[in-house]
């Protein structure tokens, strides 16, 4: 087996926690290095895995084959565009940008490289859930699917390592669990072919959207859910009955493991895996088209 040298972009929670564990551990990966916005935090967590820290992501990408990214979406569309110019195949996270040129900048920059990708979604890469969404995509026949993707992030006395990402305050639950309902959703009813969205309380927003098979969904997601009403549920019916997404076993740490599978096999075969930044490209030109259609915030009365 032919191993691949991925450096690391970021060193936030998510680095820390997901992304960094995996490389290291990965018999396929040499864990080549990590850049941070911040050197100190590159330097510390670079000595907690057996790897060396670098002073600009373009000495990173000149000694790797592939970098993951693990920072905000504005910072990993231009991140992502120099690695894919400098020959690195590409691991993101979702969503790959909150806006559609900036989305559609790195799927053109990938493919003028010729290089794969893979964006990482938690549940499609599950053990438990990739298997319900290929095998609920068999089946067929389901008119109608309801999400509901709701966390405690920004709920009273959350104790979250994402409670403080600005990203995640300007953008709310819509950009960042929207992305997990779509890669339910998706590969099982078919691409979102009109999409509307309506507010909540908080961050909260209800997606409803009717599919290229015919099927109608909604989807509720949100950061600020009450901790006893936080959770993940995704429920499909059709001529089959009536089924669920099974509950995660794990945490995401074996998903991110079968993610980088996923890049190696792809750049292995050079079939382009059903994650790649294509797909992320379309997650965000949906989640674009629900932000558009949500009414404006109304002024609050003193």
């Amino acid at each position: 087996m032919t191993i691949m040298r991925i450096g690391l972009l970021g060193t936030g929670p998510w680095a820390r926690s997901v992304h960094a564990p995996a490389l290291a551990d990965h018999p396929g990966v040499a864990f080549t290095g990590v850049w941070g916005r911040r050197a100190e935090a590159a330097a510390a967590l670079a000595q907690a895995h057996g790897t060396r820290p670098y002073e600009s992501p373009d000495e990173l990408c000149a000694d790797c084959d592939a970098v993951a990214i693990a920072l905000p979406p504005s910072v990993q569309g231009p991140l992502a565009q120099r690695a894919a110019r400098a020959g690195c195949h590409l691991l993101l996270d979702k969503p790959v940008a909150t806006s559609v040129p900036e989305a559609r900048a790195v799927a053109e920059a990938a493919d003028r490289a010729g290089v794969a990708s893979v964006v990482f979604f938690t549940a499609r890469f599950g053990a438990e859930e990739g298997e319900w969404i290929a095998a609920q995509a068999a089946v067929g026949g389901w008119f109608t699917a309801h999400a509901d993707w709701l966390a405690p992030v920004f709920s009273n006395g959350s104790t979250s390592p994402y409670a403080h990402s600005p990203w995640r305050r300007d953008k709310g639950g819509l950009w960042d669990v929207g992305p997990h309902a779509l890669s339910v959703l998706l590969p099982v009813l078919g691409d979102a072919e009109e999409v509307t969205a309506t507010r909540g309380p908080a961050d909260t927003v209800l997606l409803t959207m009717r599919h290229s098979s015919g099927a109608a969904s909604t989807a509720t997601v949100g950061l600020t859910a009450p901790a006893a009403a936080a959770g993940v549920e995704v429920t499909l019916r059709g001529t089959a009955g009536v089924t669920t997404l099974p509950r995660r076993q794990h945490g995401p740490g074996p998903a991110y493991h079968r993610a980088l599978d996923a890049l190696l096999a792809a750049v292995e075969t050079g079939l382009p895996n059903a994650c790649d930044v294509h797909f992320g490209l379309r997650v965000t030109e949906i989640l674009a088209a629900a932000e558009e259609s949500l009414a404006p915030l109304m002024p609050q009365r003193s």
